[in-house]
């Protein structure tokens, strides 16, 4: 999914071409606090804020010298193939220039911006500087297939012939080369279409190829159907057809499908959308199918699922190629646009991303976290939460439930994503630990008539990604508290039982466990944290060390250490994260401070060790 490019604003003298770029393009403009007048949303540490986006993978436009993208992102240089593009634009808006994701996009929005601005833009990837395009970044509606774009310009480069047959206008650069000849578009067998070609004149095998994505593959099976059998119907058609899996531009079903692993693995596997219609969008297209059916309308309320999906996903100038061909579980039928698919109609299947974004500060928060919030259309939780994501929530629809809304705001964001919408349910923490990710999949296992879910919402992609969660992040202040086996209790009776919260405090003291505290106390819950003092007493020491964190990764972060029995209930708050330690947990005070380990016996073995030795001297 290519993500919308955000302009960075970094001073007053630069602002005016920020606001340039992004009024041209539809961009948004991120401000630096204290010193941009207008902004979208504001960051207060201009490094920071590019290596989350960069990290996000949102493509950065930077009005600023470029060594200030470059040391932002620097750290997160791995992957030159997955990174997105990072554009430096002078505060003049003189001169443009790609820092990195030339072949992804950045050399040609930095000729874009340049265009807008009736600047220079400072393109120095050796093939574009002298073929003119890239030929590994083809335009919407073609797709690259097999081939060695780097081998290829390589050769270019060196003066090496080679022939261009069938060459779009996005290619007619190349026919401006020497070294190449051009020919008309070679013939293709079947009703595939001619893509274009560029090979090489003494090596048949050093080449590429661009196919014009103009067909639709449109498909229904059985509930249940095997993947394995819908793609060898897939794959059989395409060939017998002598249609290039290239020239696929999407997949298209009935959204009652939306959840088949028959659906999603095709898709997936040809590199494509799933776009999903309803029954009353196919039926529309009944007066065009070849094989309208009773028997299908009767099950799903259309007279045809796959001659149907394919001729609604691809227009209504498309035709049908290939009429509906099946097995006992599968259907497949095939439509061609007139021109190269650029948008498509439908709905996609809908995404859930049950995120966690740690405790609240940008650098704990995971770059795959960032991706899915940068990804998402709609932001729904706890207001809070929204706002600690600071300007990556910025231009984004957002949906705030209070605390105590849990059940409600999970639904909403399942309902919204049922809608086909990418949504992202955003949680403290990790999404799975004291969170909204064990609600979420509650609520799609209920049935009907037990306040679930509609079926369309039980349909969704769920992702759940990871987070640093309290109890890591309280962990990781104090020390290494967690060494040994620990365990973590909501005191919170709520949703639990009270004497069941009781009956595991008693297990985790006899344990010896270090015990992590969530939801300690509350306004009116005041009891329990007291009770779970005097229970641990009976099973550890009095000098048990007891962490106390609060607001944990923000600038109000407190934390204090206490002994177990002086620890006093009106210290602690919702925010609060208490850390108790095992009989074995120690308070070491070293020149930084105070900090709280537990050993996992490694003393104990070093000096059973030492003794076997000096048994054996």
């Amino acid at each position: 999914m290519a993500l919308t490019p955000v302009v960075l604003a970094l001073s007053a003298s630069g602002e005016p071409v920020a606001h340039r770029i992004a009024a041209a393009f539809g961009y948004a403009v991120h401000g630096r606090e204290g010193r941009v007048e207008r902004a979208d949303a504001y960051f207060g540490n201009a490094l920071d804020h590019a290596r989350d986006l960069f990290a996000a993978g949102v493509p950065v436009i930077g009005v600023c010298a470029s060594g200030i993208l470059i040391r932002g992102v620097a750290p997160m240089l791995s992957d030159k193939t997955a990174e997105p593009p990072v554009v430096s634009v002078s505060d003049d808006g003189s001169v443009v220039v790609p820092l990195l994701g030339g072949h992804r996009g950045a050399n040609r929005l930095a000729r874009e911006i340049a265009q807008v601005l009736e600047a220079q833009a400072a393109v120095t990837t050796a093939g574009d500087v002298a073929l003119g395009v890239s030929l590994d970044e083809p335009p919407a509606g073609w797709r690259m297939g097999d081939g060695n774009a780097k081998a290829v310009m390589a050769g270019l480069l060196a003066g090496q012939a080679f022939r261009l047959s069938g060459a779009p206008d996005w290619l007619s650069p190349l026919e401006e080369v020497e070294t190449i000849t051009v020919e008309p578009a070679a013939a293709v067998r079947g009703m595939g279409l001619p893509p274009a070609r560029l090979v090489a004149e003494d090596n048949p095998g050093l080449g590429l190829t661009w196919h014009p994505q103009r067909f639709v593959l449109g498909l229904g099976c059985a509930r249940g159907a095997d993947p394995a059998d819908m793609w060898a119907l897939v794959t059989e058609t395409l060939d017998t057809y002598g249609i290039a899996s290239e020239a696929i531009a999407a997949v298209a079903s009935i959204d009652l499908k939306g959840d088949e692993p028959a659906m999603i693995e095709t898709a997936a596997r040809l590199g494509v959308p799933l776009r999903l219609f309803t029954a009353e969008e196919l039926e529309a297209e009944t007066p065009r199918l070849a094989n309208p059916s009773d028997v299908v309308f009767a099950e799903v309320g259309c007279h045809g699922v796959s001659e149907g999906a394919a001729l609604a996903c691809a227009g209504p100038e498309a035709s049908l190629v290939v009429e509906k061909e099946k097995t006992a579980t599968c259907t497949v039928a095939l439509t061609r646009a007139p021109g190269v698919i650029i948008s498509l109609p439908g709905r996609s299947r809908g995404r859930l991303s049950i995120v966690g974004i740690g405790p609240g500060q940008a650098t704990w928060r995971t770059p795959e976290v960032s991706q899915l919030v940068a990804e998402a259309e709609e932001l729904v939780g706890y207001g809070l939460y929204i706002d600690l994501l600071g300007p990556l929530a910025a231009g984004k629809e957002r949906s705030d439930f209070p605390l105590g809304g849990e059940e409600d705001r999970c639904r909403y964001a399942l309902e919204q994503a049922g809608k086909g919408k990418n949504v992202a349910l955003v949680c403290s923490g990790d999404a799975g630990i004291y969170a909204m990710g064990a609600l979420v999949f509650e609520l799609m296992d209920r049935g009907p008539d037990e306040m679930g879910v509609t079926d369309a919402a039980r349909r969704v992609d769920v992702v759940c990604s990871p987070g640093v969660s309290a109890l890591q992040g309280a962990a990781a202040r104090a020390g290494a508290p967690l060494g040994h086996d620990f365990c973590a209790i909501s005191l919170s009776d709520l949703l639990t039982p009270r004497e069941d919260i009781v009956k595991r405090l008693h297990a985790a003291a006899e344990g010896d466990f270090v015990i992590a505290f969530y939801n300690p106390v509350s306004m009116r819950r005041r009891t329990l944290l007291a009770e779970a003092r005097d229970i641990l007493l009976k099973h550890r020491p009095a000098d048990t060390p007891v962490m106390l964190a609060s607001s944990l990764g923000r600038p109000e972060e407190h934390v204090r250490y206490r002994r177990l029995d002086a620890l006093e209930v009106d210290e602690v708050d919702m925010l609060t994260v208490v850390l108790v330690g095992s009989s074995h947990s120690r308070l070491a005070q070293l020149g930084e401070g105070p900090r709280m380990y537990t050993p996992r016996g490694y003393a104990r073995k070093i000096d059973g060790d030492l003794s076997q030795k000096e048994g054996a001297a």
